[in-house]
């Protein structure tokens, strides 16, 4: 496990645009293992299936009204807690109340999207099972300006890409948060590029490489700041 207390500037990604922070390593094999089994765990119901992942909400179901805040359980409330203090100086006082378990087997992903508003505008995440490449993208309006060709296809707003291992943390913040798209292209296997900007970061993984997809299970831990308490949707009684 990596040290909480860490100095983000020795992860910082360099060769992407501000700011993205990446720790390999940030949990240990047992731990992997430990949060995989209290996924598959969680009761039948908590599963929402999607067209090509499915996934469960935890601490609550972010809502542009607010959130009804829930009790966060105590295997993701360490994780919760340890990301508070390791991204202490990214979320401030902010207390991370919210954790989306997404699952993609081999060949999912999920199209390019932004986060919105909905969210403080750092996002955490921790990957089990299997790497994937998480890409980035120009907005279309941001083509626009620049080519003033608003047929630019998705590949060629493709701009930088993560690559993220089993086990690591991710930090997204800034403008790599607010102002460009970022997804999953739905694949079985990736082929290592220059744009890929944090391979200096990674163990034993060089340009040229084709890494095999497995089912993969991430752990997307964020600050929800608008909150409801539930007495404000309950009707008046009869």
């Amino acid at each position: 496990m990596t040290d909480v207390r860490v100095d983000l500037e020795d992860y910082k990604v360099s060769k992407a645009p501000p700011t993205i922070y990446y720790i390999p390593d940030y949990i240990t094999k047992e731990e992997e293992d430990l949060l995989m089994k209290n996924v598959y765990s969680a009761p039948k119901p908590k599963w929402t299936q999607l067209s090509n992942r499915r996934l469960q909400n935890w601490g609550g179901l972010p809502h542009p009204k607010g959130m009804i805040q829930e009790d966060m359980p105590p295997w993701l409330k360490v994780y919760t807690d340890r990301i508070s203090t390791t991204g202490s100086r990214l979320f401030g006082d902010k207390t991370l109340n919210h954790v989306l378990v997404n699952e993609y087997e081999a060949g999912q992903g999920i199209m390019p999207h932004e986060d919105g508003s909905l969210f403080f505008p750092t996002v955490s995440t921790i990957s089990l099972g299997s790497h994937t490449l998480l890409d980035f993208y120009y907005h279309i309006q941001q083509d626009e300006e620049t080519t003033k060709d608003s047929s630019t296809s998705q590949d060629e707003r493709h701009f930088a890409s993560i690559l993220l291992e089993p086990r690591s943390l991710v930090f997204v913040t800034e403008d790599m948060y607010k102002l460009h798209l970022h997804g999953i292209t739905e694949r079985k296997s990736d082929i290592i590029t220059d744009k890929v900007s944090n391979l200096d970061l990674c163990k034993c993984v060089s340009v040229g490489d084709n890494l095999q997809r497995s089912t993969r299970v991430s752990l997307t831990i964020r600050h929800v700041p608008k909150i409801l308490k539930a007495k404000l949707f309950m009707g008046k009684k009869r």
